[in-house]
């Protein structure tokens, strides 16, 4: 028996699909839409669909599927019959609507065709009853069918259009009368011809196959795709519905509108919507005149409002969601063409999540549903005004997000300097450095022309809350001569106005209009309500006391990353820092590990009395020690010219001394290279000088009244002993201070190790024999594991990958979202392991473990570690409500599997 492949609206039952997202990946959201609205008895034009899985078939055979074609046929005798009207008919002409409609709705990237059936001989039959909707109806459809079917565009028929209305002295289309309607068919005819070589079809079958084909191909167009991997849609197919055309340009008691049941804007509870008089759909999307408002309409036709606002208030009530509507008006009878769940800003989810909540419409859980995660980051940050109309000059990656103006700087001396006299800089350089930190937190905003969004700029900038849009390839920068250019022509130069947008990495010349964030009542009773379901905790990675304010102000639970190399590059240490490394044997490196003491100590003070009563993750020093010095290129070309000039004053014997040693310590590879934990077994006064701060911070600040939650954390651990050996050395030293003072602290001192080494995963059960936690650092985890240097791939082939390569090679950035397969395999074979092997060696006692990776604030991410059952994620500060929203979708999700 043929499998059944067209199915009349009337024929679906709804009630027999498992949920309302299986009826719409059968039929897609538009078919879903009209075979709800038939149950509901609203009025729609009759018609039939195509299921999604269809234009799959038609993707990869390039041909329909056998009995296809002759159940369009028998379906199209089914709307005849039906509607008694006849295709192709000059008579009583049946014309067609074919309209695509994917599961997920995507506005403006997939086809439609209208006023299909119409032939010239069809156009003349009906001009003799009204002559001006029949010529406007039969021009619509030449460039209709012209742009859709035979992919002219429609450019060359606006074109002609404008230049008709020139001709005659008239602005707008519905000024036209039927004789110029008629004429502009005839150019639009003529045209056609022109682009095509081939006369306008008048079979209105052959008219039908090649609109449901190009429905079909709408699904793999460029915009298509290309919208489709920005929001990560699956490869779904598109549905074709095909209904009788209902006609809202038939006179001025006629039109078309859209209409949404709550503001999308700002959710507020009320119908708002726009109507053209004597118009059809198409022309409510290009804005071909202004629309009224419906309460406008309401004036002039109050019947028909009536039942719009009763019809709308409906499908609020069957889908329990604000709804998106289009509907037609054909000489005052009503008809609802499409319905579907809302477009809506962030700050309108959450008011209608919690509105329709209170009005028992949705329980918590749904409620939490409502709003995407993803979407709460637009509530966090400054955005770029609706209003503005200033172009971009160029756009770079989306490193951090909010939307800043200031002075271009070059410099990062100058960029502290003119922090210092008051004024708002945003700080401009090819890349940054660990040397630029203090440059980059007296900047409202960071602009690189290289690197990725995992760079050091992005990192950085993500981590303590600045805007900042990296990897603009098109601005060459000159960072001596302060300048920045695009194609070789200077378009800022430092002193200049700069504006950037790290919500979607533009960048302007001069200042635009920002709105300020939308913290409300409502978004906090939302987090509030998501803490309630949500399994794994959230923290944050702070390495200030104002980062750590920042973060507990947005919800986290604690610190699960205090990065203390960013503690080192601060303007009073970084000298002493460069003493240190620099010193020729122990004692001058002991001698200037003292001086640093006092200050590390401050830090951790500070931020143990911040987060009184929640737990701090302290890591170690992690860098390679060569990364603290000057920057090696800047050395050689100042030691260079003090060379060529005869300077050899004490100048450049510094210069030649901080050379050689710069060259001692550089590696090949310095990611892989004497960091971390092989630095603290080969240089254990580092890691001593740090433990030693972080007893007499914890002494000051127990004494003082705060309730420290002291986690140590060792980072880059790839053998057991490494673990090991430190911990002989650390934990002793730990315990003597203690003891030497007398002192008891009120809460444990735990002791763990960061899981960055794909051998470190692979034996956790070793490690976590001796480790008390684990906190995944995906950063390097990730790098390692693909063998991919994350500094260079993402401008080297990473992105090449995924967005040019046809078909790509890899679907996702795996330094934004977990490598499920890879990184996501080693993470779960290390919990699981580790888990084994601490239960075994602590009398069952589970193993904590956390992410403190730059993935750890991403809601996909959180999906599948909720899977792995980790205790805690954390992120940056700014991320952390994003992360309390993602982790309650993520325990939601998992229960209702």
């Amino acid at each position: 028996m043929t499998e059944k492949m067209v199915f009349m609206f009337d024929e679906v039952d709804p009630s027999k699909f498992g949920s309302t997202t299986e009826l719409k990946e059968f039929f897609g959201g538009k078919g879903a839409g009209l075979a709800n609205m038939t149950v509901l008895g609203l009025p729609i034009p009759y018609g039939f669909n195509i299921p999604c899985k269809f234009s799959l078939y038609f993707a990869d055979q390039k041909q329909w599927p056998e009995g296809l074609k002759d159940q369009v046929i028998e379906s199209i005798k089914k709307l005849e019959s039906k509607s008694g009207y006849l295709f192709g008919d000059t008579q009583k002409p049946l014309l067609l609507a074919v309209r695509s409609g994917a599961p997920v709705s995507m506005p403006g990237m997939m086809d439609t065709v209208l006023n299909l059936g119409m032939s010239l001989e069809i156009a003349e039959e009906m001009a003799k009853s009204n002559d001006r909707f029949a010529w406007d109806s039969w021009r619509r459809f030449i460039m209709s069918y012209s742009d859709i079917v035979r992919d002219t565009g429609r450019e060359p028929y606006d074109e002609i259009m404008e230049e008709f209305k020139e001709k005659l002295g008239k602005k707008l289309d519905i000024e036209l009368i039927a004789s110029e309607m008629r004429e502009l068919g005839n150019l639009y005819i003529a045209e056609y011809e022109k682009l095509l070589d081939e006369k306008f079809p008048m079979d209105p079958w052959e008219q039908l196959f090649g609109s449901i084909n190009a429905v079909f191909q709408s699904w793999d167009s460029e915009r298509a795709v290309a919208y489709r991997k920005m929001n990560k849609i699956p490869n779904f197919g598109t549905a074709v519905n095909i209904m009788r055309m209902v006609f809202g340009n038939q006179n001025d008691n006629s039109g078309t509108g859209v209409l949404f049941t709550r503001s999308p804007m700002d959710g507020e509870k009320k119908v708002m919507g726009e109507y053209l008089i004597n118009a059809q759909g198409e022309d409510v999307v290009a804005g071909v005149r202004t629309p009224i408002s419906l309460d406008d309409l309401e004036q002039e036709q109050p019947e028909v409002v009536k039942q719009i606002f009763g019809l709308a208030h409906k499908l609020e009530n069957h889908y329990k969601d604000m709804q998106d509507c289009e509907f037609t008006v054909e000489d005052g009878k009503l008809f609802f063409l499409q319905t579907r769940t809302g477009k809506r800003t962030a700050s309108a989810a959450i008011k209608i999540s919690i509105d329709m909540l209170d009005e028992g419409y949705i329980d918590e859980k749904t409620a939490v549903l409502r709003v995407l995660p993803s979407k709460v980051e637009e509530l966090l940050h400054k955005r770029i005004s609706p209003n503005e109309r200033k172009a971009p000059l160029v756009r770079g990656f989306n490193a951090s997000p909010g939307a800043v103006s200031g002075k271009a700087i070059f410099d990062v001396k100058r960029a502290i300097e003119a922090k210092k006299a008051g004024e708002k800089l945003i700080l401009v350089r090819k890349e940054t450095k660990p040397e630029d930190f203090p440059g980059m937190i007296a900047s409202v905003g960071i602009l690189t022309s290289r690197g990725g969004k995992t760079c050091h700029a992005a990192v950085v900038a993500r981590g303590i809350g600045l805007p900042a849009v990296v990897g603009a390839g098109d601005l060459e920068i000159d960072e001596e001569a302060g300048i920045a250019k695009v194609s070789g022509q200077v378009s800022f130069k430092e002193g200049d106005i700069i504006s950037i947008d790290g919500l979607n990495g533009n960048v302007y010349v001069g200042a635009v209009e920002v709105v300020d964030p939308e913290l409300t009542g409502e978004f906090q009773r939302y987090l509030d309500i998501c803490d309630k379901y949500r399994k794994m905790g959230v923290r944050t990675n702070a390495d200030t006391p104002q980062m750590a304010s920042d973060a507990l102000k947005n919800g986290a639970e604690g610190i699960g990353l205090c990065r203390t190399e960013r503690m080192f590059n601060g303007e009073d240490r970084l000298p002493k820092v460069v003493k240190m490394i620099v010193a020729d044997d122990l004692e001058g490196r002991l001698k200037a590990l003292k001086d640093l003491e006092p200050l590390q100590i401050k830090d951790f003070y500070e931020i143990f009395q911040v987060m009184d009563g929640k737990p701090v993750t302290i890591r170690l020093l992690d860098p390679p020690l060569h990364e603290f010095l000057p920057d090696y290129k800047s050395m050689l070309v100042e030691f260079t010219e003090l060379r060529v000039k005869g300077d050899k004053g004490e100048r450049f014997s510094e210069l030649e001394f901080m050379i050689r040693k710069y060259e001692e310590l550089k590696e090949e590879n310095a990611m892989l290279g004497h960091r971390g934990v092989r630095l603290g077994n080969t240089n254990p006064e580092i890691y001593e000088m740090q433990v030693r701060s972080l007893m007499a911070a914890l002494i000051q600040a127990q004494n003082d009244g705060t309730d420290v939650h002291l986690e140590i954390m060792l980072p880059l651990i790839s053998h057991v002993n490494e673990y090991k050996r430190l911990m002989t050395i650390l934990e002793p030293l730990a315990t003597k201070i203690l003891a030497d003072a007398s002192f008891t602290p009120k809460n444990a001192i735990k002791w763990g190790t960061m899981i960055e080494i794909p051998r470190a995963a692979l034996t956790a059960e070793e490690i976590a024999r001796e480790a008390e936690f684990f906190s995944f650092g995906t950063n390097d985890l990730t790098q390692m594991t693909y063998g991919f240097s994350r500094d260079d791939v993402e401008s080297k082939f990473l992105m090449k990958y995924i967005d040019e390569i046809n078909p790509p090679i890899m679907k996702e950035n795996p330094f934004e979202t977990v490598d499920v397969d890879g990184v996501g395999k080693l993470i779960r074979i290390c919990v699981e392991d580790g888990r084994k092997g601490h239960a075994d060696a602590f009398n069952g006692k589970r193993l904590k473990v956390g992410i403190c990776g730059e993935v750890g604030g991403d809601p996909d991410t959180i999906m599948f570690l909720q899977t792995v059952d980790l205790d805690y994620v954390s992120c940056s500060p700014f991320r952390v409500p994003v992360a309390r929203v993602a982790a309650a979708h993520a325990a939601i999700r998992e229960e209702m599997k």
